[in-house]
């Protein structure tokens, strides 16, 4: 009977552990002036999540025009490809 208690247990906290990773969100905002830059994230590195994907770090390939990176404030303007708003 203890067996099946902390079999019970353990499987509880697996479970609480793995509905805590489904539920991750966007990255925390940084600490310095930023602007959301669209399609200039590598595979995999987005700050948020997109149509296509659930959450930050989960992009499917690089410039992928939802997904979005922090950058310092007046700076996506000036990377070739990136926009400051979501593409359409």
């Amino acid at each position: 009977m203890r067996n099946a208690y902390v079999t019970a247990a353990v499987a509880g906290l697996l479970a609480a552990g793995l509905g805590a990773a489904a539920q991750a969100g966007p990255a925390p905002e940084p600490k310095f002036a930023a602007e959301k830059c669209f399609a200039i994230a590598k595979a995999g590195k987005n700050d948020c999540q997109t149509a296509a994907s659930a959450c930050a770090g989960t992009s499917k390939k690089d410039n992928q025009a939802d997904a979005w990176i922090y950058v310092p404030k007046g700076t996506c303007d000036k990377i070739v490809g990136a926009s400051a708003t979501k593409a359409k």
